[in-house]
């Protein structure tokens, strides 16, 4: 098949790194793939991208650029006239369902999250009929799908957007020296909740101010709360919880760490999280997306209630005050993710989904 992939920008993290793994994997399968993207953004993913091979046609100028892109992705579709468009994000399906409608092309449709703002959510339940297939990259995103957007069952396909490799190193335990560092992947979006960390670092503090000072809270990631959460920690006083910016190299990122915290409000899949696990790492999350089915409780990492800053301070408590506890845990998460999402995995569910599809669009035909 020759698939033009259609997602929304280039920002560093999110749905543009997996798609890496995706197209190549389209590539081995014998489909020609060109990739495209609706605007720039940050236009963190290219590096990665190039280095991988793929070239990305960036068709607009920003958020704002709403009928400029659209003719464009019309223009683009109607010159090459491709077999199937594969739509990633929101505002890349919006687009490339009215175009694949306008023109005759079969659209497939990725869902990443369990949570969609109202009007996301309200426009995909009256457009999900354009989507001749979607696919969602996590358990938890297809209840969501067939839940909130209506799609029925037999339409949503699950394929894991992570890949857990054997060969990623783990991460060294604590062993009392230095501080304990408990960090975090994400954008600095009010759906991270870093706000929260910052209350459970300054909760931790109340509770035992001694082991505290024992503790380092380190944050990777850009985005438009940075100026709002250092003003919280500044008032609360939280002296020890560092935000040190996009990281370009995550596993190192992770490789320096003891432990992984995700106090977000909603996940999809969470990349970030996972890789966390693959590097051996203990993690704590709210029990949100995926999150609640990887992580066990008490055995693999801690889960705690959305927003709940008492027991986050909790569980980073029973972390610090008991290393070797939190290093098993680490152990225990590698094997799961690695059990859950090896390689094997990720291509036999891939190729059975582009076979379903090919077998579809030549139905249609």
């Amino acid at each position: 098949m020759r698939i033009h992939y259609l997602i929304n920008g280039l920002n560093g993290g999110g749905a543009a790194f997996p798609v890496i793994d995706v197209i190549k994997l389209m590539r081995d399968c014998g489909h020609q793939v060109q990739m495209l993207a609706l605007m720039p953004q940050d236009r963190r993913a290219i590096p990665r991208l190039e280095q991988a091979g793929i070239d990305c046609e960036i068709i607009g100028d920003g958020p704002g650029d709403i009928f400029k892109s659209g003719a464009k992705l019309i223009a683009r579709l109607r010159r090459d006239r491709p077999d199937l468009l594969w739509t990633s994000l929101t505002r890349a399906t919006i687009y490339g369902q009215l175009a694949g409608r306008l023109l005759g092309i079969p659209v497939v449709s990725w869902q990443h999250n369990a949570f969609l703002k109202a009007h996301n959510r309200a426009i995909l339940r009256r457009s999900r009929a354009l989507t001749l297939r979607w696919v969602a990259d996590s358990v938890a995103v297809k209840r969501f799908a067939e839940l909130e957007l209506g799609i029925a069952a037999d339409l949503v396909d699950i394929w894991p957007l992570f890949i857990a490799h054997l060969d990623v190193p783990q991460v060294a335990g604590w062993r009392g020296n230095g501080r304990f560092r408990i960090g975090s992947l994400g954008r600095l979006h009010p759906n991270k909740q870093y706000d929260v960390l910052i209350r459970a670092a300054a909760r931790v503090r109340e509770l035992d101010a001694a082991l505290s000072q024992q503790l380092e809270f380190v944050v990777a990631g850009a985005g438009p709360e940075r100026a709002a959460l250092d003003t919280l920690a500044a008032e609360l006083g939280v002296d020890n919880l560092k935000f040190v910016g996009f990281r370009e190299q995550p596993r190192q990122f992770l490789g320096e760490l003891h432990a992984y915290i995700q106090p977000s409000r909603n996940e999809g899949l969470c990349l970030a999280a996972h890789e966390a696990m693959q590097a051996a790492l203990p993690v704590i999350a709210t029990s949100v997306g995926e999150l609640a089915h990887s992580i066990v409780d008490g055995e693999t990492g801690l889960l705690c209630g959305v927003g709940d800053v008492e027991a986050l301070a909790q569980a980073i408590l029973t972390l610090v005050r008991d290393p070797q506890r939190a290093a098993q845990m680490g152990q225990a998460a590698r094997a799961r993710v690695i059990a859950r999402f090896g390689e094997d995995q990720f291509s036999t569910k891939g190729r059975a989904i582009l076979q379903r599809i090919e077998r579809e669009i030549s139905a249609r035909r």
